[in-house]
């Protein structure tokens, strides 16, 4: 960081320069020294700048969906976002963690290789409170996970994984699994010590807890797909992405959304008097609608077909008969328009 003189240094500098106490050569020749820069080859940097924001940019995506999803798990106000993304070695991590605390080791398919996803214990209890019936409060004191706990946080941590699949999906098809879980972190040795890791850290609170998620990358992993980590691919990708996968994805979820269908025979003006006096077996005659002229289909609140009234079995059913053009709904909203007037 480049250092600003105050006005008073300034005044001191210029009245040494002028008495000759200070020559101008000597700061120009200390301008000049180049500013070194300590490398420890023990820790060598393996991911540059461009690839740890990518990193950053994309699990910061991981945070949105892990937030969504797990307040509507918890049914509590939950918030994720990334702190840092930091690259050490694996040592470093294992000593930064509590012991015990909750380790699941990741199956990175198709990568070769584990990560791992370290829950703050604080984090880890206020969950299983929460999903135990309690208001979410974190325990008081440090221990391990009882087999149902662990079974509990074993169906969250697949729910966090789906996505994180979705996350990284404009790099790779990552179909991540869980291995296992682990409390002590000397017993989730998955590379060397001294091997460089990414490590994301994600500040969590749910309700009033706050914690510490940790998502480390090992090197040796995510090495195959280290040239696709630049913003360069990733935003090119996310371009190519909207017109192929992101629409197949996109149609397949429209799918599944239930939409009304409502055959409509005619329509009329009534004031409320006279709906208020309307008993059963009276007669609504409908404005220009003859018997035997087909129905409106409309599909939400827009008309898109005509049809026939029929019997299948014992069930009421239509008969598409004709699709509306764009000319021909405009008509018929035309004259429903006027017929409300």
């Amino acid at each position: 960081m480049t250092e600003v003189l105050s006005q008073d240094e300034i005044d001191q500098l210029l009245t040494a320069i002028s008495s000759g106490e200070v020559e101008t050569a000597e700061i120009q020749q200390a301008t000049d020294q180049k500013k070194i820069k300590i490398y420890d080859f023990k820790r060598p940097d393996k991911f540059s700048k461009d690839q740890i924001r990518t990193v950053s940019i994309m699990h910061e995506t991981f945070a949105r969906l892990t937030t969504t999803s797990l307040s509507a798990q918890l049914r509590s106000l939950v918030h994720v976002h990334v702190a840092s993304v930091d690259q050490l070695t694996y040592e470093e991590f294992i000593r930064s963690i509590p012991n015990p605390t909750t380790l699941a080791v990741i199956n990175m398919d198709p990568l070769k290789g584990s990560a791992i996803l370290e829950i703050d214990p604080a984090v880890t209890f206020s969950i299983i409170d929460r999903l135990f019936g309690g208001h979410g409060e974190g325990t008081k004191f440090s221990r391990d996970l009882t087999d149902i706990e662990q079974a509990v946080m074993e169906g969250i941590i697949v729910r966090i994984l789906g996505n994180m699949r979705e996350a990284w999906s404009t790099v790779i098809d990552l179909r991540p699994r869980l291995g296992q879980i682990e409390t002590n972190p000397q017993f989730a040795q998955i590379v060397p010590p001294t091997e460089m890791v990414v490590l994301v850290t994600l500040e969590t609170k749910v309700g009033e807890v706050e914690g510490m998620m940790n998502f480390c990358i090992p090197y040796l992993t995510i090495e195959p797909i280290i040239s696709k980590l630049s913003a360069q691919y990733w935003y090119s990708s996310v371009r190519r992405g909207t017109t192929t996968e992101n629409l197949n994805i996109l149609r397949d979820r429209l799918s599944t959304i239930e939409v009304p269908i409502v055959a409509e025979i005619g329509s009329i003006n009534l004031k409320v008097r006279d709906v208020l006096a309307l008993r059963i077996g009276d007669v609504i005659r409908l404005y220009s609608v003859r018997v035997g002229d087909p129905m409106v289909l409309r599909i939400g609140t827009r008309k898109k077909f005509l049809c026939r009234p029929g019997m299948v079995g014992n069930k009421l059913a239509i008969q598409i008969i004709q699709k509306l053009e764009q000319s021909e709904r405009q008509d018929f909203e035309e004259l429903s328009t006027e017929v409300e007037e």
